[in-house]
C-alpha cells in the first residue's frame, strides 16, 4: 500500500460505467443471449486499458481496472462458484424506503437476476481472475500510475445478494464462501496488485438485511462475517488489502444508517493496510467527529470518501481540499489518501452520475488533495 510522505494521494472506490458496447454485451449475457467469448474478452481488455489511461489523465493516482467486465461488483461471484442458481423473488427492503413509502429510487433497475445458493460453493474461477490480473497488468504497465487495486466482494455481501438456501446455518455459508473466495483474494494479492474488500454490508445491514435486528444482534452478525473475513484473508499481507465500507450506494433518506461511530470497532478488526470509508454524503459527512476519540491504529491508512458518487454535483475543490485536511489533522497527513465514498458503476447499467460529469469529480478531487497538499506541507 503507497504512503506518501509528500503529498495527498487520491484513489476511487473502483467500479465506474462500461462503454456502451460492453455494457451491451453484458447484458445479453445475463440474458442468455449469444455473445462471442473472443469479442467479449477483447472488449473487455480494450475497456481496461482506455479507464486505467484515463483514470491517471485526471489525476488518480491509485487507479484500478474499472470492474469494466463485471455485472455487479459483488454478483459477478456466480460466474466464478459453483453452486447458485434459480431466482430470488423476494425483495431487498431497505428501512429508509418504509419510513418513505412516496420515495423511488430514480436509477434502473438492475441488470442480472439474483440467484441464491443451492448446492456447495466451490472455486472454479481460475480463468477468470487470471484474465483480469493480465488485462489489469497490461493497462498498468502503459501509465505512470502509482499503484493499482483490484476489487472483490465480502462474504457477508454476497450472502446478502445471493442468499443461502443450502447450506445448515448462516455461517457454514460464511465458510464455504471464504475457502472459496480466499482463491481470488490470493490471486489478486500474489500479482501485487492491492486487494480491496468491498463491504457495504458492514455498515448498510443495518438498514437493510438485519433491519430487524437490534444494534446488538447487527453487531454480533457483523463480528461473525469479519471472523469468516479475516480467515479469508489470512496469509495476505496486511499493507496489501484495504476494506471499504459504505451504507448503499444510493440517494435516499438514510435516515436508519447505523453511525460510524458503533461500528468503527469492527471495521478496525478487519485484517487490513487501510480502511475506505463513506464520508461526503449529506448523512455521514459530519462523521470525521469519530476520529477525535477513535485513534486510527498505527501504520494503517484512512481513505475517506471526499466526493460523493451519487449525486450530479461536482465539489468545489477547496470544499475537497477541506475534508482531506479536517481528517489529516486528525488522523496525520501520511495516513490519509483521498477517496470516494462509493463506486460509479456498481452494477452493469445503473448510472447515478453523468459519466462526463463522473470525470469533472475526479478532477475536482484531484485538484483538491493538490491545495490540501500545498498547505499541509507548507
Amino acid at each position: 500500500m503507497q504512503r506518501s510522505n509528500e503529498r495527498i494521494l487520491t484513489t476511487h472506490t473502483g467500479s465506474l460505467p462500461r462503454p456502451p458496447d460492453l455494457l451491451d454485451m453484458i447484458q445479453k449475457r445475463d440474458a442468455g443471449e449469444p455473445v462471442d467469448p473472443d469479442a467479449f474478452a477483447a472488449r473487455v481488455r480494450t475497456a481496461v486499458a482506455d479507464i486505467v489511461k484515463k483514470q491517471v489523465e485526471v489525476g488518480i493516482d491509485i487507479v484500478n481496472d474499472g470492474e469494466l467486465g463485471k455485472r455487479g461488483f459483488a454478483n459477478y461471484v456466480v460466474e466464478r462458484l459453483s453452486g447458485f442458481g434459480g431466482e430470488n423473488p423476494e425483495p431487498r427492503v431497505r428501512a429508509d424506503q418504509v419510513a418513505f413509502p412516496e420515495w423511488r429510487e430514480d436509477a434502473p433497475p438492475f441488470v442480472a437476476k439474483r440467484q441464491m445458493c443451492q448446492g456447495p460453493v466451490e472455486w472454479r474461477g481460475d480463468a477468470a481472475i487470471q484474465a483480469d490480473v493480465a488485462n489489469f497488468q497490461a493497462a498498468l504497465a502503459a501509465t505512470p500510475a502509482v499503484e493499482g487495486f483490484l476489487p472483490a466482494p465480502s462474504l457477508g455481501i454476497v450472502a446478502d445478494q445471493l442468499v443461502n438456501k443450502y447450506y445448515p446455518s448462516d455461517e457454514a455459508y460464511l465458510y464455504a464462501l471464504a475457502d472459496a473466495l480466499k482463491h481470488e483474494f490470493q490471486a489478486i494479492a500474489g500479482a501485487g496488485f492491492v486487494l480491496q474488500i468491498d463491504a457495504p454490508d458492514a455498515a448498510m445491514g443495518r438498514h437493510m438485511e438485519f433491519r430487524n435486528l437490534d444494534l446488538a444482534g447487527f453487531k454480533r452478525a457483523i463480528g461473525g462475517r469479519v471472523e469468516a473475513l479475516n480467515h479469508a484473508l489470512a496469509g495476505i499481507p496486511e499493507e496489501q488489502i484495504r476494506y471499504h465500507v459504505c451504507w448503499g450506494n444510493y440517494e435516499g433518506p438514510h435516515t436508519h444508517d447505523v453511525p460510524l461511530a458503533d461500528i468503527v470497532d469492527l471495521v478496525l478488526a478487519v485484517r487490513a493496510g487501510a480502511y475506505s470509508v463513506e464520508a461526503s454524503n449529506p448523512r455521514h459527512a459530519h462523521e470525521w467527529q469519530v476520529w477525535e476519540t477513535v485513534k486510527l491504529p498505527d501504520g494503517k491508512i484512512l481513505i475517506p470518501g471526499v466526493i460523493d458518487s451519487t449525486t450530479n454535483f461536482v465539489e468545489h475543490p477547496d470544499l475537497v481540499a477541506q475534508r482531506i485536511e479536517q481528517y489529516a489533522r486528525l488522523v496525520g497527513r501520511e495516513n490519509v489518501i483521498a477517496g470516494t465514498d462509493c463506486g460509479f458503476g456498481t452494477s452493469a447499467g445503473r448510472r447515478r452520475v453523468y459519466e462526463s460529469i463522473m470525470w469533472a469529480k475526479f478532477e475536482s478531487l484531484a485538484e483538491g488533495a493538490r491545495r490540501a497538499s500545498a498547505r499541509l506541507w507548507a
